[in-house]
């Protein structure tokens, strides 16, 4: 008899890719491609379209793969998110891919606002964002990760995160920022995250930026969030710790209002 051979488990890989062009003061919908579980919806909004990324696997194991990029014409404003908080679910072999690029042409202004990602116990994730920025443009750019959710009593013991956020204007870096989490990461205690499960980042990289400075840290009370601002060169630099994602979604909603002149993605208050 013959050995059966072992299964092979099915992965999910996704794609979507959108372009935007400007007409006159509005700004439209130029292209749209999308394949496997990446789907993308464009909601018209009076300050620009709402790009609505989702990921229809409902999370992601290790060789999944999932890949977001958005192209802004000249002048183009345009909001991006996602419908829900991305999951990265315990992996047996190998990671998760994601890969987010967004290129902006002069002048364009974008929000990269996706809701949070949940990571599990013993997920692995590799995930790279690449903003674009052409000269005069601009972009506010926000991660937020939660290990585990509290209300489900999720503890999570062993993972691996792999984040890189770099921000080029006309191929000059101005922001990188790179995040390696492993379980050694987690052993560490209070030392390191001081006992908070979820983290967030919020980039606002504009000329003037620093301007917003002093109204940015006259609203970082929010009661159970750590957190910390400066702005130096053209960008607004934020940092914020929670020991639960709902208070740190409360404190980022609240930045957001502030440096938006639109309210929250609807999908955020679903």
């Amino acid at each position: 008899m013959s050995a059966c051979p072992s299964p092979v488990a099915q992965r999910s890989h996704g794609a979507a890719h959108l372009g935007f062009r400007c007409e006159g003061s509005w700004t439209r919908l130029a292209r749209l491609h999308q394949s496997g579980s990446a789907k993308a919806f464009v909601h018209p909004m009076i300050t620009g379209p709402e790009v609505v990324f989702l990921n229809t696997s409902g999370g992601m194991t290790g060789g999944d793969s999932l890949r977001y990029e958005l192209d802004l014409a000249a002048g183009c404003r345009v909001t991006a998110t996602t419908q829900t908080a991305e999951r990265a679910y315990r992996s047996v072999e190998g990671a998760a891919e994601v890969a987010v690029t967004l290129n902006l042409g002069p002048a364009a202004h974008l929000d990269w606002l996706p809701q949070e990602t949940i990571l599990f116990d013993s997920s692995a994730l590799n995930r790279r964002t690449t903003v674009n920025l052409s000269a005069g443009a601009s972009c506010l750019v926000l991660e937020a990760v939660v290990l585990g959710r509290l209300a489900m009593s999720e503890t999570v013991r062993s993972l691996s995160l792999t984040d890189h956020r770099k921000i080029f204007r006309d191929g000059v870096p101005v922001l990188y920022e790179p995040l390696r989490l492993t379980d050694a990461a987690l052993a560490d205690g209070p030392g390191l995250m001081q006992g908070a499960r979820a983290f967030a980042s919020l980039a606002l990289v504009q000329p003037g930026a620093e301007a917003r400075l002093n109204a940015v840290r006259a609203v970082l009370d929010e009661p159970g969030v750590l957190s910390g601002a400066s702005a130096f060169d053209g960008k607004l630099v934020l940092r914020l710790m929670a020991a639960d994602g709902w208070p740190l979604r409360r404190q980022v909603l609240r930045l957001l209002s502030l440096l938006r002149a639109a309210p929250p993605p609807r999908v955020w208050l679903m």
